[in-house]
């Protein structure tokens, strides 16, 4: 598609000339999804600087029936952010919307445009004292907004909760262009609907959003951090529920990882290695945090240690003694989805079951993986603590990466069956995009769809807001 240059002039005596990327070379980064599953075409790329622009820009748009992909740091997992390959819609990136607008420690909030790094807005947070515990493997180049737009996970969900519960308020460009300022600070308005949840986890189907309320909390003044070989698969609850008794409910993360894990770490990430002597087939990273002063946590985080060795429930564990060390452990954690990359192709599954039933998941899982596909490598971790697994699954050694990856549908059916036939979600904190959708039809009751096609149909009438994403 070729857009009339008097579109394009349009466009840019809103935005400004440096708004506007029509150069092939300037449009390519926005165009290839983060696992290489999805490329787009598109003949212009806007880059407003302000709320105001993107209503104005929305607005044309719905006038002329030009169809907008919004964008923040393109880091998604499942296509969401990445437009048609015919080349027919425009994408509207929010990277210039980076202010922090305003902080308020006593009110515990802060409020910033869309397009704010997700690392930026932690620093922000810490510089008044503060924390925004929002943490993810992309945050030194996500996007608030898409974080917010995805109900994004991460690792410290299990304490402080998905980016739905750490939003007090949102802006929103709506799909005719006028804006809903909610930016509200408040934790308690009962006046009608909460509209802001209906635009966190839509990927800008719904609308674009342009700004947000954050909630923040207390600074952690202490930190403990262990990593845990347990004796069986099965003390992974038994463990969690131990950590959550024991320490007052000062579990901040609790992560999953497999043998398979270990071993690919080490042999393919640098400064990786074994924290333990003797191999294990199951690890967790437990980490406990707290912001008072006065907390004793290393004594109650040893005890935990001591009475979790005592009853069996792990066989070994260390304790980071330093920040150098925490470090390291976490860089086990945080290095698998590259190392994995190193292994050749890898059918991934975002998926989330009770957590009384990750142990059972896991075990039917990769039972019924291994029978149907002989020579898989299952490497299932993730955040246990919340009941999210990504269940990923390693090609065999001996098939070639092209062949593996075309079983990718027939996976899916294996392990999301087993998913759903534990009343889990096919998709914890990944969201649908464009990967998913008819996965997620498969799947979810008639009613709930109809009523999520009612929503868009009520709000986007002319279906130009991000066609194609979540809902068919």
């Amino acid at each position: 598609m070729s857009l009339d240059k008097s579109f394009i002039d349009l466009i840019a005596n809103i935005v400004g000339t440096g708004g506007c990327l029509t150069d092939k070379a300037d449009i390519e980064p926005y165009l290839k999804e983060e696992r290489g599953l999805f490329y787009g075409k598109t003949p212009l790329v806007v880059r407003p600087s302000s709320t105001d622009a993107v209503s104005a820009v929305v607005k044309i748009c719905a006038e002329t029936g030009i169809e907008i992909v919004p964008q923040g740091g393109n880091t998604g997992l499942c296509g969401g952010s990445i437009p048609a390959t015919d080349g027919s819609q425009i994408i509207l990136a929010l990277g210039r919307m980076n202010k922090v607008r305003e902080i308020d420690p006593t009110n515990f909030t802060i409020t910033v445009d869309a397009g704010c790094i997700l690392a930026d807005v932690q620093a922000a947070a810490d510089e008044a004292g503060c924390l925004f515990p929002l943490s993810l493997g992309a945050e030194g180049s996500c996007q608030i907004g898409g974080n917010l737009a995805t109900n994004a996970g991460g690792i410290n969900v299990l304490r402080y909760g998905n980016t739905r519960d750490l939003v007090l308020g949102l802006e929103v460009v709506l799909p005719d262009g006028r804006i809903w300022n909610g930016l509200r600070a408040l934790e308690k308005d009962n006046t009608g609907y909460a509209l802001k949840q209906l635009f966190v986890g839509s990927e800008g189907t719904l609308g674009i959003i342009t700004g947000a309320v954050l909630k923040l909390f207390p600074k952690p003044v202490g930190t403990e951090t262990a990593f845990c070989a347990l004796s069986t698969l099965d003390d992974v609850t038994r463990l969690l529920n131990k950590a959550r008794a024991l320490s007052g409910d000062s579990v901040t993360a609790f992560e999953l990882i497999p043998r398979f894990g270990i071993e690919i770490c080490a042999k393919h990430i640098d400064g990786v290695s074994d924290p333990l002597g003797h191999p294990h087939d199951w690890y967790t990273l437990i980490e406990f945090s707290t912001s008072r002063p006065d907390a004793d946590l290393r004594t109650g985080f040893e005890g935990l240690l001591e009475i979790a060795l005592e009853e069996g429930i792990i066989n070994d564990a260390v304790i980071a003694e330093s920040e150098a060390q925490r470090e390291s452990l976490w860089r086990i954690r945080e290095s698998l989805p590259e190392a994995q990359k190193n292994e050749g192709g890898s059918i991934k599954h975002d998926v989330s079951v009770p957590v009384s039933r990750v142990p059972e998941f896991i075990t039917r899982a990769m039972a019924a993986v291994c029978e149907a596909f002989p020579g898989v490598r299952p490497c299932p971790f993730g955040h246990v603590g919340d009941g999210n697994v990504h269940f990923n699954i390693t090609q065999p050694e001996t098939v070639s990466r092209d062949i593996y990856l075309a079983k990718w549908a027939s996976m899916n059916r294996i392990v999301h069956d087993i998913v759903m036939e534990m009343n889990g979600s096919i998709s914890a904190e990944h969201g649908i995009g464009r990967l998913k959708v008819k996965e997620m039809e498969h799947y979810k009751d008639t009613v709930e769809l109809d009523l999520m096609k009612a929503l868009k149909s009520a709000i986007d009438p002319r279906r130009t807001m991000n066609p194609g994403k979540v809902v068919s």
